[in-house]
């Protein structure tokens, strides 16, 4: 245990504590009780939430990266999760699949608290996140955001004006999921250095899939120079029509290519036109269609990356012993 001033508390032996607490003596003046359970959680640095902060990323449109955001974020918050969910396109997509269908006449966006970090103004932790009724937080997003993406250009650390912002929530979720725009432009570099965790939804077609290279070369270089904790969780195959044989070819084809070097989820989530009808209702799959073949894609989805949550957890901790 560690005392500010750089002086060792002197153990005391004492028949009026119980078998689970240590009684300490600071320079022989005075006298705190602590639990032994409190001692070895703050001595093991637990105390702060390991916030997980999840990117979907990928520079080609209509893969799937907002559909994934609401229910995986949903789904991870019926696992008992704490979960924000930040709009990061200005085209505030997941803030209209959200419920929200008039982003520009929100009071606060991400766009401002961006603007906040920006100017060095003060900024409240909560301030202009909204709640939805399924579980999760939403930063929404609207058109101003693109104007910020060019203040951005400009600025000085640009790349982690959203790591900052985000710095100033994220003790109070679980996850952050951020939806990332379509390009690799400065907003979703800043994603990239803001996220300890990437995954790459991509179409079950011949462009989407010959476009992921270069999403792969942004992301290894942002980790290179920006963000060395990135890692990418893994690639989820969406829109799968497995009544085509092409489809099924270019699954096989992305998992024979990638699948040796990065992780190819076992769960695809199928093409369904339910899946396409959330936008317009504000609420996820697991509402509107709880017993269809997408929402069960995603519940899988939710469980191989909370179990591999897990599996890192223990591979820290042996690495810790």
């Amino acid at each position: 245990m560690r005392v500010c001033g750089g002086m060792a508390p002197q153990k005391l032996n004492t028949n009026k504590t119980s078998s689970n607490t240590i009684a300490y003596r600071f320079s022989g003046r005075m006298l705190i009780y602590v639990t032994f359970s409190l001692f070895l959680f703050q001595k093991r640095g637990d105390c702060k939430v390991n916030t997980q902060i999840i990117a979907i990323a990928n520079q080609k449109g209509g893969v799937g990266k907002t559909t994934t955001c609401t229910n995986l974020g949903i789904g991870l918050a019926q696992a008992g999760r704490k979960v924000l969910l930040i709009d990061g396109d200005p085209q505030g997509s997941l803030t209209i699949s959200l419920g929200h269908p008039q982003p520009d006449k929100l009071p606060f966006t991400l766009s401002d608290a961006m603007g906040r970090i920006l100017m060095d103004e003060p900024l409240r932790p909560s301030e202009g996140i909204l709640h939805h009724p399924e579980g999760v937080d939403l930063m929404p997003a609207d058109i101003q955001l693109s104007g910020m993406e060019v203040s951005l250009v400009n600025a000085m650390s640009r790349e982690t004006i959203l790591r900052q912002y985000l710095d100033t929530v994220k003790g109070q979720y679980s996850h952050i999921l951020i939806d990332c725009q379509p390009s690799l432009g400065m907003l979703t570099v800043n994603a990239l250095a803001a996220a300890n965790r990437v995954i790459i939804p991509v179409q079950a077609e011949y462009l989407p899939a010959k476009g992921l290279e270069q999403l792969l070369q942004t992301v290894n270089k942002v980790k290179r120079q920006i963000n060395p904790k990135l890692q990418i969780d893994g690639i989820l195959l969406t829109m799968v029509d497995n009544r085509t044989n092409f489809a099924k070819e270019i699954a096989a084809l992305l998992r024979e290519t990638y699948g040796s070097k990065i992780k190819v989820f076992a769960t695809e989530i199928p093409h369904s036109v339910r899946a396409k009808e959330i936008s317009a209702e504000g609420k996820s799959i697991f509402a509107h269609d709880p017993g269809g073949k997408v929402a069960e894609s995603y519940k899988n989805l939710t469980q191989e990356v909370t179990k591999l949550e897990k599996q890192r957890e223990k591979s820290r901790a042996g690495i810790g012993r």
